[in-house]
């Protein structure tokens, strides 16, 4: 099954939104693709970032998810 089909970007494409695998707006499952690690690995470290940051990775988050794609 080549990488078009399971619904991930194939290399050299840059970054986009995977918003047929991802939960909120396809941010944290983009990011996986785009750096071949574990979409599971990216969503904890957006929650941790998020508390230990005091909420400042929300914005970051909404204007990843607004500006690609």
């Amino acid at each position: 099954m080549s990488s078009l089909e399971k619904g991930k970007a194939p290399m050299g494409s840059g970054f986009r939104l995977n918003k047929a695998e991802g939960k909120v707006m396809g941010v944290c499952s983009g990011i996986a693709d785009y750096t071949n690690v574990d979409v599971t690995l990216v969503r904890v470290g957006f929650v941790l970032g998020t508390l230990l940051g005091f909420g400042s990775l929300i914005l970051v988050y909404l204007a990843i998810g607004l500006i690609a794609d």
